[in-house]
């Protein structure tokens, strides 16, 4: 089983994920470094080939997710993708790390560069 964790940018999920996976000894998985290692920085697939481009990859990427014993952190978008919202709630419950505006936006900060 895995736990998967989502929410907006800035609201923690790699943070709380790697603490998480820590105390329960679990390993941790960070789903923007999959997308990274498949196709590139985040922010090079947005200026290169566009928003939808980087949705697609995401959801190619979470669709055929299936590593199990994980604490997973998903990227912002992840919930846009009924495919990889599909594939991630047969692997464990989903975990949603809500964060009011003024909380992210200091967390964010200058969004240029970071894939968001």
């Amino acid at each position: 089983m895995d736990i998967i964790l989502i929410g907006m940018p800035g609201a923690g999920k790699s943070t709380v994920g790697r603490v998480l996976a820590r105390r329960l000894d679990m390993a941790f998985v960070d789903t923007d470094d999959l997308i990274e290692a498949r196709f590139g920085p985040l922010q090079d697939i947005i200026d290169r080939d566009g928003l939808e481009a980087f949705y697609r990859a995401e959801e190619a990427v979470l669709a055929e997710f299936g590593v199990t014993g994980c604490v997973v952190a998903t990227g912002g978008s992840a919930v846009y993708s009924p495919a990889a919202m599909a594939n991630l709630c047969g692997l464990g419950p989903i975990v949603w790390l809500k964060a009011s505006l003024e909380t992210l936006a200091p967390r964010v900060g200058a969004m240029a560069g970071r894939g968001v």
